[in-house]
This record gives C-alpha cells, sequence and structure tokens, in this order.
C-alpha cells in the first residue's frame, strides 16, 4: 500500500467549495534484465540495469454538494536497454466524480487499458522488475503491441475522453481520443479510437468484456477474461482477439492462462502459458514465464521473473521495488 508522504487538507475560502488535497506517492524500482532480443541490436548489450522512479501527484477539491473535482500528473525517470535515465512530467489528466460516475479529459486511462484481467497479477502487472515486454497480455502480439489507449507515464498522452461507472459488482468504461495528423483545415482526422469495457464481481470470480474500434488497421480489439480468487490460490483465463493485427487481413487470437500461488505470508509465485495464433508470422506460436515476488516489508519487495515468448526469446530479471 502506498504511504503518502506529503498531504495537506485546507479551507478554501471560494463559495462552493469544502476541502481541497494534495498527494504525493510513487515507487522506484532497479534490477538486472537479461534480454536475449539485444543480441540482433548493433551496440546494445544483452545484460543491462533496469530502473524507474515515478513521483505521482493527485490533486482534487470537493464541493459542498458532494462534487469531486481531480487531477493528476507525474513525474518519472528510467533507464533500459543500457540507455542513460532521463526524467519528464506527463501530460495531465483532469477529472469530475460525482456518485459512481466520473469523467475524465487529458491524459486518459482508456477503458481497454483499464480492462479487469488484462495485466499480471504482480507489482509491475508484467514479470520480473519492468514486465519484461508483457507479452503476457493476451491483447500484445508480434508487431502490434499497445495500440490502444492508456495513461501515459512519460508523454503527453492521447488527450482523449472517457466516462467511468461502478455500482455494486459492476464497472463500465467507455473512452474516445482523436490525434492531429489529417490533411483538411480546421479536422484533426488522426488516429480514432473509441473503447468500452464491463466487469462483474460475483462472489469470488470476476468477469470482463472489452472492444476497441479504431481507424487504424490492426487496431480493432476485443478482449474477455475470468479471473477467481480463491485464498491462497489465484487462476485467470483471457483471450485476445487482434483485428487484422498483420496487416494483411488476418486476425491474430491469443489465449492465456495463468495462476498463482501464496508461499507462506511473504511469497507468492505467478506462472503463465499463452498461445498466439498467427498464421505465417513468426509470433505464431507458445509463450510462458513465471514471477516470484519476496514481501522485504516497509513496502519493499524483491521480485524475478523469466519470460519465453513465442518467438522463442528469453527474458530473465530480478530486482527490488519499493513504494511511498
Amino acid at each position: 500500500m502506498k504511504k503518502i508522504l506529503f498531504a495537506t487538507t485546507a479551507l478554501i475560502a471560494t463559495a462552493g467549495m469544502a476541502a481541497a488535497e494534495v498527494r504525493l506517492s510513487g515507487y522506484g524500482r532497479f534490477g538486472l534484465d537479461y534480454n536475449e532480443a539485444n543480441k540482433t541490436v548493433v551496440g546494445r548489450s544483452e545484460t543491462n540495469i533496469t530502473s524507474r522512479l515515478r513521483i505521482q501527484f493527485d490533486m482534487s477539491a470537493e464541493t459542498d454538494g458532494g462534487v469531486t473535482f481531480a487531477a493528476r500528473t507525474r513525474a518519472q525517470i528510467e533507464s533500459r536497454d543500457g540507455t542513460p535515465g532521463t526524467g519528464m512530467f506527463n501530460g495531465a489528466r483532469f477529472g469530475v466524480s460525482y456518485g459512481g460516475v466520473t469523467v475524465n479529459v487529458g491524459n486518459i486511462i482508456g477503458a481497454i487499458e483499464n480492462a479487469s484481467g488484462l495485466y499480471l497479477e504482480t507489482r509491475t502487472a508484467g514479470v520480473g522488475i519492468d514486465g519484461a515486454g508483457f507479452s503476457s497480455l493476451v491483447l500484445n502480439t508480434g508487431g502490434n503491441a499497445f495500440a490502444w489507449d492508456a495513461y501515459s507515464s512519460a508523454g503527453a498522452g492521447r488527450n482523449g475522453l472517457e466516462v467511468l461507472y461502478s455500482a455494486g459488482g459492476f464497472s463500465g468504461h467507455i473512452s474516445y481520443s482523436q490525434s492531429n495528423g489529417g490533411a483538411v483545415a480546421g479536422k484533426a482526422n488522426g488516429t480514432q479510437r473509441t473503447a468500452a469495457n464491463i466487469a462483474y464481481t460475483f462472489g469470488d470470480w470476476t468477469a470482463a468484456l472489452a472492444v476497441q474500434d479504431s481507424n487504424v488497421v490492426g487496431e480493432d480489439k476485443v478482449f474477455a477474461s475470468i479471473a477467481g480468487d480463491l485464498g491462497q490460490f489465484g487462476v485467470r483465463l483471457a483471450y485476445g482477439q487482434n483485428k487484422d493485427a498483420g496487416g494483411v487481413g488476418v486476425d491474430i487470437d491469443k489465449v492465456g492462462l495463468y495462476g498463482n500461488v501464496d508461499l507462506g505470508s511473504s511469497s507468492n509465485l505467478l506462472v503463465f502459458v499463452t498461445n498466439e495464433d498467427a498464421p505465417g508470422m513468426p509470433s505464431d506460436g507458445t509463450g510462458y514465464g513465471a514471477h516470484y515476488s519476496y514481501d522485504l516489508g516497509g513496502g519493499a519487495s524483491f521480485e524475478a521473473g523469466v519470460v519465453e515468448t513465442s518467438t522463442d526469446m528469453t527474458t530473465v530479471q530480478a530486482g527490488v521495488y519499493f513504494s511511498f
């Protein structure tokens, strides 16, 4: 659980405003990364230090009527594949919430990105200390990774609009974005993405469905998952279809089976296997991986993992993750 280092609450004199809050949180992670794919890159070592420091700023104000206005921005410094660490602030996200409804604009979360069951149940949401390429995601396929809207930690983001709703065990999310890039004055006409997800929790199980429609070839997507939290054990089945992701009229289907188990009070082991049906493409085949986490206390943990992708490339990572 993230510990807030700096927080302040102040009464606002402006009529209608009840209170304002600024919160600072984040995490750091560092370790070693062996990536076999780097052997094909000139001037790059297969083994490198990987690191990231993220500092997150959350600001909010609540009116007397119970409406909350909020904003978020981040500062992030990271290093991967032997590239010296560089840092920047990202684009801001603004939102307004009332009851179970939230409307965000700017650097939005994105409905596909926010789909329940898309990422691994680890601190890095992937394998190892920095995700190890996130080939564990069923919507990441050969030559078509992260082709959806997501809150950008190191850039402006998509600058879109989204609506989120939750009530009881149900949640829903719709997002839309459009970028510049057209050839007609007064029109953006760049990449347009519309996405939606729904999820329902019943007992120890959560089922989810998400779709994306885009004007870019290869970006139409369908995602589904069902996950169970069975105390010491967890299990999840996920399916992703990437429409025409090969760019030649080929739909790529990918399924993943995931399981994790608590090993005592401080350790967790997660394993997974994915199968990508990509006829005629190098990524056609089976991938698998494992992730181990050991809680060191005080918000720190040791994280390690190994991945073998469907393209027969191996990644091994280990390091320390700490939150604040």
